[in-house]
């Protein structure tokens, strides 16, 4: 009868030792769990900064797209085809003007050739900022009232283009001008594509190697 007591104190005690760690076991598992939410939360907001971090970059990039789009859009109404172009469209060119930057040595498709009167010139943008001297080009057509002949250097215009942002609208003055056949292209650099790039005159462009 000792034996049958002892032997069942001895499974109650086993029981119970058990059950403890049973519980400890549970436990643990339970602050395993927590200890991993936790992480991923600390984890979550760095990679939130990291994204807001590369929206601003793109902010700043979407800034110079607006400064000089990478569609140059179609030819301005009124303007002149060239009949027989050196570069006819969809020859294939290099270009050795430096308007933008990568734009030297790039080689580009002729999508536009015409006949007129293309200038440089110098303008402030419209609501502020730097002058802006000696910019390549304005045709012709993209001049308020120009009408056929050529205008002389130092005469003041008024801009009908949006080239670049502030372009539109503003007063400018002639710097110079050229009767050259006058291009659009298309032409990739850094990764961008620019479609109907304008403008290039012929002096600016040379085969392709």
């Amino acid at each position: 009868m000792v034996g049958i007591l002892m032997k069942g104190n001895d499974m109650q005690r086993r029981l119970r030792t058990g059950l403890a760690a049973g519980a400890l076991g549970v436990a643990l598992v339970l602050a395993g769990c927590a200890s991993g939410a936790d992480d991923n939360q600390q984890t979550d907001p760095s990679a939130t900064e990291e994204h807001q971090g590369h929206g601003g970059n793109n902010a700043e990039s979407g800034d110079e797209e607006m400064e000089h789009p990478m569609d140059g859009g179609p030819a301005p109404e009124g303007i002149a085809e060239a009949s027989e172009p050196t570069y006819p469209v969809g020859t294939e060119v290099q270009l050795t003007a430096d308007h933008m930057e990568g734009m030297e040595g790039a080689t580009a498709t002729i999508s536009g050739a015409f006949d007129t009167y293309t200038y440089s010139v110098n303008y402030t943008p419209a609501g502020g900022g730097d002058p802006v001297t000696d910019h390549k080009w304005v045709v012709q057509e993209e001049i308020e009232d120009a009408g056929d002949a050529r205008l002389a250097d130092g005469t003041e215009v008024t801009l009908l283009t949006e080239h670049m942002e502030g372009m539109e609208g503003v007063k400018a003055t002639i710097a110079s001008s050229t009767d050259e056949t006058v291009y659009m292209v298309d032409y990739e650099t850094d990764g961008m594509k620019m479609t109907n790039h304008k403008w290039v005159v012929e002096s600016e462009i040379q085969p392709a190697p």
